[in-house]
């Protein structure tokens, strides 16, 4: 079956079942591969991408849901004024150690910040309760959410080396 889908802005024709995941639409038909493949399930956050300024998992949302709904995906999530805000703060902050879960998180945290500019610490919980990192980076990635809210530098503390067994 043939789709017509917005992405990044850009029509799309994709010729595929009509209960493919948008996430493979994205990376394997149209060849944008920056949105990942965590989980399978909605559990992880890795697919994350935005339908009409909302995020949602690409992993489980069937293309035949999309209909004429816009997909921003994290290729284009920096156009945004709370994606780009996001995007830098990510790199001042130095959030990043493996960075495969950082699309879906980014877009995620885009996603807050428009719809919230001065959330909470609750609020920035609740909105990246969905989204897993294996390298456990949740306190830079909440450092750079308040950085991206605030426009003030947010110092993040580091763990002593003694603390860990390391040399003093």
């Amino acid at each position: 079956m043939s789709f017509t889908i917005s992405v990044n802005g850009r029509q799309h024709v994709v010729d595929i079942d009509g209960d493919t995941p948008l996430l493979w639409a994205i990376r394997d038909v149209i060849g944008m591969t920056g949105t990942k493949f965590g989980c399978g399930i909605a559990q992880c956050g890795a697919c994350t991408v935005h339908l009409d300024g909302e995020p949602v998992r690409s992993c489980v949302l069937p293309i035949s849901a999309v209909g004429t709904r816009e997909v921003t995906t994290i290729e284009a999530v920096g156009a945004t004024d709370s994606g780009k805000r996001i995007q830098d703060a990510w790199l001042a902050v130095d959030v990043v150690q493996c960075g495969y879960c950082q699309s879906g998180q980014i877009m995620s945290a885009a996603a807050l910040l428009k719809r919230n500019p001065s959330p909470s610490d609750a609020d920035i919980d609740a909105a990246m309760s969905g989204n897993i990192c294996r390298c456990a980076t949740y306190v830079r990635i909440r450092a750079a959410i308040k950085q991206a809210a605030t426009g003030k530098v947010v110092v993040t503390q580091a763990i002593p080396v003694s603390a860990v067994g390391g040399r003093k």
